[in-house]
């Protein structure tokens, strides 16, 4: 058989190469025969960085159009979107008290009457709780839109109503809230429900049965002389035992026994502050735990004790 070197030599050009691992990793990320990175050309890889660049921009521009429009047709910030019975606080609002206890499992205040290291964490508590009502007006667009209400002179649209705390000596930080005489101050609020507004006692024959009768004769001085002063959401505190009666003391309501009416509806409107009710233990007899109940008095408003609705439990020990 005649060889043909020739032949050979192509046979052997067209024999393909083995490449070891090592060349073959390499050549994946840069193969400087064809020029591809990471197995396509930089020409492939342009193609496709624009492809989606633009596809991922349509995507994002349509999105932020959609949240736009969402947003701004059925979403307003100020607005809940489940209100009163849809919602999980429903539309009888609770109490609160301040100041709150430490502990949040627990209720009690406790100090002794001449020790100001004692009581000073619960003054320290008011000071900061009220803090806001102080600073209403003196931030840049804080204050502007807030009215001196009154009976007579109901808020005018867009206003809020104004709850001045200057006016309830002896329950004041400059006074250390009567802390210091034995004889605290405990500031009483209703929790906020939007757009919830109390159905007042319109008539003496509306008035409860079960209310305190301290309360029914205040109610019947001031709304025989003007029965616009009808327009409150009432407040009664007491003993919840005949002892705890007897070892309450007086009681004294800063500025009223109850929330003014024309603080409602609550509608998240700039600068609202919600009304208070400062009750003074004028005499609580020390060195014994007294347990007291406050409730508020409207139609509207459930009495739940179990659930807490209407009213506030709290225990009081000055020693």
């Amino acid at each position: 058989m005649i060889r043909n070197p020739r032949l050979e030599e192509f046979q052997m050009d067209m024999k393909p190469s083995r490449k070891s691992g090592k060349q073959k990793f390499s050549n994946f990320f840069y193969n400087e025969e064809t020029g591809e990175i990471l197995g396509r050309t930089p020409e492939s890889w342009g193609k496709i960085l624009i492809f989606y660049s633009i596809f991922y921009a349509v995507l994002i521009a349509l999105f932020a159009v959609c949240m736009a429009t969402f947003l701004q047709h059925f979403i307003n910030p100020r607005v809940p979107r489940l209100q009163q019975d849809y919602s999980v606080i429903g539309t009888s609002p609770g109490l609160g008290f301040r100041p709150l206890p430490p502990d949040v499992r627990s209720t009690l205040i406790w100090y002794k009457g001449t020790g100001y290291e004692s009581y000073k964490y619960w003054e320290d508590q008011l000071i900061d709780f009220l803090s806001v009502y102080k600073k209403k007006g003196q931030t840049a667009g804080a204050g502007q839109n807030i009215y001196n209400c009154d009976f007579e002179k109901p808020p005018p649209p867009g206003k809020v109503c104004d709850m001045d705390i200057r006016d309830l000596d002896p329950c004041t930080d400059e006074n250390h809230f009567s802390f210091h005489k034995s004889s605290p101050c405990i500031f009483l609020k209703l929790n906020k429900i939007y757009g919830w507004r109390p159905e007042v006692y319109e008539g003496w024959d509306e008035i409860p049965k079960d209310m305190p009768l301290e309360l029914q004769q205040h109610i019947w001085n001031l709304t025989h002389t003007n029965a616009k002063f009808g327009n409150m959401v009432w407040v009664s505190c007491h003993g919840e035992t005949p002892a705890d009666k007897e070892n309450i003391g007086p009681i004294s309501y800063l500025p009223y026994p109850g929330f003014p009416g024309y603080f409602y509806p609550y509608e998240n409107a700039e600068g609202y502050l919600s009304p208070l009710v400062a009750i003074h233990l004028q005499r609580p007899r020390t060195g014994i735990l007294i347990n007291i109940e406050c409730r508020a008095w409207a139609k509207n408003i459930k009495y739940d004790r179990r659930e807490r609705i209407g009213v506030v439990h709290f225990e009081l020990m000055v020693e």
